[in-house]
């Protein structure tokens, strides 16, 4: 069975989102590709449900909170209903206007069905008059903006036919200064070449996949599937010489003689260890910036070959 296709749709408020995944969900229909859709809601009603409702797709709604913090448990349990019930070939996830995108990652990579998926990219939208005017914002809002850019994999910037040239000429360089990286049009409406979009760089790599670039750029993700346990000391040491743009790891492991796994998570560099009471597949996910998979990877597998090795000496 082929993994199954993840797009992030990223951005502010009234930047076009929606207006993106109409256009991409017409596309679709017309590939005959089974689709599904989550849409998560700051409020208690959904305003822009009805976008897959009118293509006849599967739809998952999250509503009354933001799905990289306070609802990430209904999250993971949707995510999970859709790969077993729907098999869907690709999701779309549109995020609220005020989710961080390295938050919104952690929360859609659980480590029990992390490897099911194929994380294509993150589209971010961007408000052409908002970006002019974002020093009226709040400080937060104005990080949030600059952000949901740096981390996208393709940035459109709406409402051009607003901006005068000299504006237009000024986002594009600010935006591609802070995201050098990522793809830039921009455009009106969300008008962008679908097929461009569908050659968005996948950025998640397996384990069992050694052919990822050996420079990875922006936001890339990563899952190590453990075939053994490792030394509980031995993996702290590793994890004290981990780069600081390794964000976030979460997943199963096994330490030493336990028979059970933990449930281990890290976060802006402090791990956290929760012993489970049931045996889970060992996968470790990895969400991080600028990072080399491959060398992560042989450290992983030296952990797990010197213990082996341990105990066949004991």
């Amino acid at each position: 069975m082929n993994n199954t296709e993840v797009y992030i749709l990223s951005g502010f408020l009234g930047s076009g989102k929606t207006t993106l995944l109409r256009r991409l969900l017409e596309n679709e229909r017309l590939l005959g590709r089974k689709t599904a859709v989550m849409m998560n809601e700051l409020g208690k009603v959904s305003i822009d449900s009805e976008v897959a409702r009118e293509e006849d797709v599967s739809l998952k709604e999250l509503l009354g909170g933001c799905i990289c913090c306070s609802i990430s448990d209904k999250l993971e349990a949707q995510l999970q209903s859709l790969l077993v019930n729907e098999k869907p070939d690709v999701i779309y996830i549109e995020t609220t206007g005020a989710a961080h995108p390295v938050e919104v990652l952690d929360a859609i990579l659980s480590p029990l069905f992390a490897d099911q998926f194929i994380i294509k990219g993150i589209v971010t939208t961007v408000d052409g008059l908002r970006w002019r005017d974002r020093r009226s914002l709040s400080p937060q809002l104005q990080q949030l903006l600059l952000e949901q850019v740096r981390h996208a994999d393709y940035i459109l910037i709406n409402k051009m036919d607003e901006l005068s040239e000299s504006e237009q000429s000024k986002t594009i360089f600010e935006v591609q200064g802070i995201n050098s990286s990522a793809r830039c049009l921009l455009t009106n409406y969300s008008q962008v070449s679908i097929e461009e979009l569908r050659k968005l760089t996948v950025s998640f790599a397996k384990q069992s996949n050694s052919n990822f670039s050996q420079k990875a750029l922006n936001l890339t993700t990563f899952v190590y599937q453990f075939q053994e346990p490792i030394s509980h000391s031995n993996f702290e040491e590793f994890l004290r010489d981990l780069p600081e743009s390794i964000y976030r790891i979460k997943g199963y492991m096994k330490f030493d003689a336990s028979s059970k796994p933990y449930l281990f998570q890290y976060s802006y560099g402090m791990p956290l260890y929760m012993k489970e009471e049931m045996n889970l597949p060992l996968n470790l996910v990895f969400i991080g910036e600028n990072i080399n998979w491959s060398e992560i990877e042989e450290k992983l597998k030296k952990l797990e070959l010197f213990y082996k090795i341990q105990k066949e000496n004991e």
